[in-house]
């Protein structure tokens, strides 16, 4: 089964990633905050991977390993602190 990504759609709240296996999934923004806080015009500059979705313009990596198993931004959080 093919889970890379095949097409990103975002609206004001949510990102929608729909997979290469015909799964659609749907979060909040607010998982990301480099997203939230972006404008849109930087939202629309990603680029789809085999693995996931990058924005090199806002330095914004979102694997869809981590979409599947529930995780947002991990770069804040204190277990993943240096």
């Amino acid at each position: 089964m093919n889970v890379s990504p095949k097409a990103l759609r975002l609206d004001s709240d949510s990102m929608w990633v729909e997979l290469e296996d015909g799964r659609i999934i749907g979060v909040p923004l607010a998982w990301f905050p480099r997203l939230l806080a972006a404008d849109p015009a930087a939202r629309e500059g990603f680029e789809l991977g085999r693995l996931g979705i990058h924005w090199p313009g806002l330095n914004e990596d979102i694997s869809v390993a981590g979409l599947l198993a529930g995780c947002g931004d991990l770069t804040d959080r204190p277990e993943h602190a240096a």
